[in-house]
């Protein structure tokens, strides 16, 4: 049998999928979670193969997640399973150690079939989001800007922005300055929307 936890902050979502894989003759959810910081402890309690994870959940989300399991060294391997079909979000989540990646609007057999796969050593990612990341190309902003564009994303001052992000208000606008040249946009707010649409934030 292959040990699975679900993980999704959205009750009815994640109780469609425990129901769906229950009926797998091969497959046993053996635990639950609602919350992105309630998984690392599930995993090791319950001996967990594969862990699917929503992108956004609270606490942590599920990219980090996945970087939290590869840092642990558990054996869990992880499938993302979300709505945020992004190419940004692919390349976040295999860069964080995820084994898969696929859309919720995925039929129940291939869910099945792709938990199989990711249990037997295999990476499984999403044919169109696959073939759309690799036309997108990398995520072209810094680390800093990102940062910086995450913070901004609420609209909040450039002092408030400095602050939250711990720089200058000067570096904050030249940070800003150049996400805005690279994501062909003309305001920080358009900066901020186009990067965390595409799954850079």
């Amino acid at each position: 049998m292959i040990r699975v936890l679900v993980a999704d902050d959205q009750a009815l979502v994640r109780g469609a999928i425990v129901t769906l894989l229950g009926l797998e003759p091969d497959v046993e959810v053996v635990a639950e979670a609602g919350r992105g910081d309630e998984v690392l402890p599930l995993l090791v309690e319950h001996e967990v193969d594969v862990a699917l994870v929503d992108v956004e959940m609270p606490g942590l989300d599920g990219i980090e997640v996945c970087r939290a399991i590869t840092a642990a060294g558990l054996p869990t391997r992880a499938l993302v399973v979300t709505t945020f079909g992004r190419p940004g979000f692919v390349r976040r989540a295999l860069e964080a150690g995820a084994a898969g990646f696929v859309v919720k609007d995925t039929p129940a057999s291939e869910l099945a079939d792709a938990v199989r796969r990711v249990h037997a050593g295999e990476r499984v990612v999403d044919g169109a989001l696959a073939a759309e990341s690799l036309i997108e190309g990398a995520n072209p902003l810094t680390a800093r800007e990102q940062d910086v564009l995450r913070a901004a994303l609420s609209g909040a001052p450039i002092a408030v922005v400095a602050r939250t992000v711990h720089l200058s208000e000067g570096t904050v606008r030249n940070h800003l300055s150049s996400a805005m040249a690279k994501t062909h946009t003309s305001t920080r707010a358009e900066a901020a929307n186009h990067a965390r649409d595409r799954g850079w934030l």
